[in-house]
């Protein structure tokens, strides 16, 4: 048999609560707060006045188990809490995959926003309960909370694809969301 008929991961079961957004068994459970988002709003100051005002969470990753490596297919469920900070919406960090790969967003509570930038145009995706957005190689991506409740998408990616944050802070994402009267629009990144 070849090699890769042999999988690194046993075969296990994975429960999916829809309604509390959580997998189970658990893995990792990663807490991104204001603190670590720094350098990616517009407004610095606004920035630096909600981390003197509490650090408040911006959103949560929980994974499942499965791990991060090649051939494997891990899941994880973010939820984005509500706010703006200078205006604009909170977000996740956004990243670009240095191992160019796929990846499907399902949206499971609340609504929100996929922003995909390839370097040289972004492109919008809204996202509510049902949708599916599809992230193609090469797009950096970064899922924002355009609603008054907090928003949870299911994620689920190549585990050899990694995760370049720093590829964001140094090329943007092209644009920038932010709350509006009727809802939110998006504005040039600069």
């Amino acid at each position: 048999m070849p090699a890769f008929a042999t999988p690194p991961v046993a075969p296990f079961a994975i429960s999916f609560d829809h309604e509390a957004a959580r997998l189970e068994p658990e893995g990792p459970t990663l807490t991104r707060r204001m603190s670590d988002l720094e350098g990616l709003f517009a407004d610095h100051e606004a920035w630096q006045a909600a981390v003197a005002d509490g650090d408040p969470v911006v959103y949560r990753v929980q994974s499942s188990p499965v791990p991060e490596v090649d051939r494997e297919l891990p899941q994880s469920i973010t939820t984005i809490e509500p706010g703006t900070t200078g205006g604009e919406l909170w977000m996740t960090k956004g990243h670009q995959h240095p191992n160019h790969q796929g990846e499907i967003y399902l949206g499971l509570h609340g609504a929100g926003g996929l922003l995909m930038y390839d370097g040289t145009r972004h492109e919008w995706i809204d996202m509510a309960p049902g949708t599916i957005g599809y992230i193609p190689p090469g797009w950096a991506h970064r899922s924002v909370n355009t609603g008054d409740e907090p928003y949870s998408f299911l994620a689920v990616y190549p585990g050899g694809a990694g995760h370049d944050y720093g590829w964001v802070l140094e090329h943007g994402m092209g644009a920038r969301a932010y709350r509006t009267a009727s809802g939110h629009e998006l504005r040039p990144w600069s």
